[in-house]
């Protein structure tokens, strides 16, 4: 059965230099607009779920054309406020071979998300209409406003008896020096209050401070995670490892923690057209998976197949609908749709 899922969270503009130029080569940027909340939502959204985006835009022509590019996404805006005269940026310059793609932040600190004033959201309000709220660790990395608003919302959530969806997505280049030991309390108080979390043994050792006896990942993520769900009394514990390979694929394999098991995805290995956003549709698959009460094995694994789906699209946003997971999953989609 649908549910109503709501995501609280920045809504950035996307500037990304045409195919493999950089910034100091290109004259033209093809913009869009994102941010993890939007990218969930999109995702949710065709898998026939209501998805509403609680969040600030500017009062401008810029918040009109991003509300407008939210609708074609299939997002509810009726929760966006509408203030300040800025949005945050970001420039995308897409790597090749050796060299690695680049995000270049510009303009966060002083945008209309970022400066919202207290009081300016409704939670009690909010609250009540969703069955879940997505959060995450790049809104909580911004200011102590930022990060005030984000814990009560939270809170509100629980006290209403929503579920509490946490992504870690721990960015150091958004904490600064001794990001880690900063963001470890502010960590801590969302752990708390979810219910699930995305996070694999890294975020364990290296915002959390935890110290593994094994020595592989897979070792420490079996030791770690239990511990972390544990601790933190989450219901469902899920995330990824990667691998970069040197022609242009990646491997990717996701993993589920529920009910003191493991579940495990095959091993995808894909070509990679666009990588942004590409996590955000594995976090969608286990949130889907979560709320239609599908088996751990079939949540990770639909999972796992977004997110490969989702770097086959350019732009931050997944754009698959659930029958065209469910179709590559099953191996039902091998040629032209005709």
């Amino acid at each position: 059965m649908p549910k109503h899922i709501a995501a609280f969270g920045e809504i950035m503009m996307r500037l990304q230099v045409p195919g493999f130029e950089l910034l100091s080569q290109g004259n033209l940027l093809k913009y869009s607009f994102s941010g993890t909340g939007v990218n969930v939502l999109s995702a949710l959204s065709r898998y026939g779920h209501r998805g509403t985006l609680v969040s600030r835009l500017p009062a401008n022509p810029i918040g009109d054309a991003a509300t407008a590019y939210l609708r074609r996404l299939g997002i509810q805006p009726e929760h966006i406020q509408r203030g300040g005269s800025s949005i945050g940026m970001y420039f995308l310059e897409n790597g090749f071979g050796a060299r690695p793609s680049r995000v270049t932040y510009s303009g966060r600190p002083e945008s209309s998300f970022n400066t919202a004033p207290p009081g300016t959201y409704p939670f009690a309000e909010l609250a009540d209409l969703a069955d879940a709220v997505h959060f995450c660790g790049i809104t909580l990395a911004m200011n102590d406003d930022v990060r005030k608003a984000m814990k009560t919302y939270a809170e509100t959530v629980k006290q209403h008896g929503g579920l509490v969806v946490f992504d870690c997505n721990y960015r150091p280049s958004l904490w600064g020096e001794r990001g880690y030991e900063l963001a470890r309390s502010h960590y801590e108080d969302m752990l708390h209050l979810a219910d699930i979390v995305l996070m694999n043994e890294k975020d364990a050792m290296l915002i959390l401070g935890m110290k593994p006896e094994g020595t592989s990942r897979e070792e420490q993520l079996q030791e770690l995670i239990p511990t972390v769900a544990s601790r933190y009394s989450l219901s469902t514990v899920a995330g990824t490892h990667r691998s970069i390979h040197d022609d242009n694929h990646h491997s990717l394999r996701g993993y589920i923690f529920k009910a003191g098991c493991f579940a495990y995805s095959e091993t995808l290995t894909f070509p990679v057209l666009d990588r942004v956003g590409a996590g955000d549709a594995y976090a969608s698959g286990i949130i889907h998976g979560e709320l239609e009460g599908f088996d751990p094995q079939h949540s990770v694994a639909f999972a796992a197949t977004a997110g490969m789906l989702a770097h086959t699209v350019e732009g931050d946003s997944p754009l698959a609908s659930e029958q065209e997971v469910v179709g590559v999953l099953t191996g039902a989609v091998r040629d032209i749709l005709r």
